[in-house]
């Protein structure tokens, strides 16, 4: 999908995600180091990462659409926190190294030939002890609501084992579940999640 596609999605005054972080991500920071530095790719309008930034995290909102990236920052003034953004191509930024304490990735696929790639820069943007926090769409999601259109875009866990597999991984579960209704992509999802440190 090109950056042109997100920017008309995100196009409008409404939140298309909506403005509640994802609940697995609000269930699993308590992991990061408090205080520490979070990077959230692909995190759109900042429903995740301005979250974040009100728990005390130093976080860093990444996306590939202008338009998302304005509204993620009007969120974030408007709460009151800060938020450093990004605006950058995953498959073709200069990734931070030895950076993060955390490295959220929420609904961020990629085919095959970039997704190796962009999943090792994660896990090198994180210190050592840093963690991954990923949750993204099952093969088994397609055709229902919301996600890629691709099945080679989707991924269960035994590609993310090993992808991941320099990585301790502390968590790692195939599940269904239902995103809320003031998401775009609300309904029945089939869900891969991740906790992985790096070691």
């Amino acid at each position: 999908m090109t950056l042109t596609f997100w920017d008309e999605r995100f196009a409008g005054e409404g939140y298309r995600y909506g403005q509640l972080p994802n609940p697995f991500v609000a269930d699993q920071a308590h992991l990061i180091a408090p205080g520490g530095k979070v990077l959230s790719i692909g995190d759109g309008e900042g429903r995740n990462g301005v979250w974040l930034a009100e728990q005390g995290f130093a976080t860093t909102s990444q996306d590939g659409s202008a338009v998302a990236q304005d509204k993620a920052k009007r969120m974030a003034a408007e709460r009151g926190v800060p938020l450093d953004t990004v605006f950058s191509d995953l498959t073709t930024w200069d990734w931070p190294k030895d950076r993060f304490d955390g490295v959220v990735c929420v609904f961020v696929h990629f085919r095959p030939e970039r997704r190796v790639a962009v999943h090792r820069h994660m896990l090198a943007a994180l210190k050592p002890g840093g963690l991954i926090l990923m949750e993204v769409f099952h093969p088994d999601h397609l055709g229902l609501p919301g996600g890629p259109p691709e099945r080679e875009m989707l991924y269960d866990a035994a590609m993310l084992r090993d992808d991941f597999a320099a990585a301790e991984i502390l968590l790692l579960e195939e599940a269904r579940s239902f995103v809320p209704r003031d998401s775009f992509q609300k309904g029945e999802a089939v869900l891969t999640r991740l906790v992985a440190r790096r070691r």
